[in-house]
């Protein structure tokens, strides 16, 4: 938690109890549907919060915005966002029903009331959004086929609408055909090792017309 603290020092009293509250609250639910490690459990902060909370360091949504994280999981990197944007709308969705059970369940005893999960595909969503999260849960040609046609017109953020995707590794090849793709290395922001070849990949995409 003191992570936490350290890299975003201007978090009002409600976020710093929410995010206090996150520990307990997924060692609870782990013990009931296995969503984290248990090796991973033990750094929740660095592994899971803060490594979501790197898509904030590159962009701060704006009030009234809509953010859609793809395969949540668990609620990564939705949930430690909607804790940091409370005006902001998230959207959360996962294939696996369980996992959007403790989600809902999360984000209930938090009171995150600006956050919607589901169980749901990717390309069966009907809505359109600003920007769409994820911690890799495919590669980057797939994932973009997922969610073409679901960014909303460009409402003068800090960068373009698009994707935001939490990364690691060498994304040269990945990355190839997507010559708009901006990478943020983790590295710059966070000092922890975990972070040493974690990335932000950005990438610009045309609006649903």
């Amino acid at each position: 938690m003191e992570e936490i603290v350290r890299y975003f020092p201007n978090l009002t009293e409600r976020q710093k109890e929410q995010f206090a509250q996150l520990e307990e609250l997924y060692i609870d639910w782990n013990s009931k549907i296995n969503v984290i490690s248990r090796k991973d459990i033990e750094s929740l902060y660095t592994k899971h919060v803060l490594h979501s909370l790197g898509i904030a360091k590159v962009m701060e949504f704006k009030p009234g915005a809509k953010v859609m994280d793809v395969g949540t999981g668990g609620g990564f990197p939705g949930i430690p966002l909607a804790i940091l944007f409370p005006e902001t709308q998230f959207y959360l969705i996962d294939v696996i029903a369980k996992k959007i059970k403790v989600v809902n369940g999360v984000a209930e005893a938090l009171g995150l009331t600006n956050v919607k999960a589901e169980q749901m595909r990717a390309e069966k969503v009907g809505e359109d959004f600003d920007f769409i999260v994820s911690r890799a849960v495919t590669n980057m040609p797939d994932f973009v086929k997922w969610v073409r046609g679901k960014i909303k017109k460009d409402q003068n953020h800090d960068l373009p609408n698009g994707i935001l995707y939490l990364k690691g590794g060498d994304l040269t090849e990945e990355l190839s055909v997507f010559q708009r793709a901006t990478l943020y290395d983790l590295s710059d922001y966070f000092n922890d090792e975990f972070f040493e070849t974690k990335k932000v990949v950005h990438l610009a995409m045309k609006y649903k017309v």
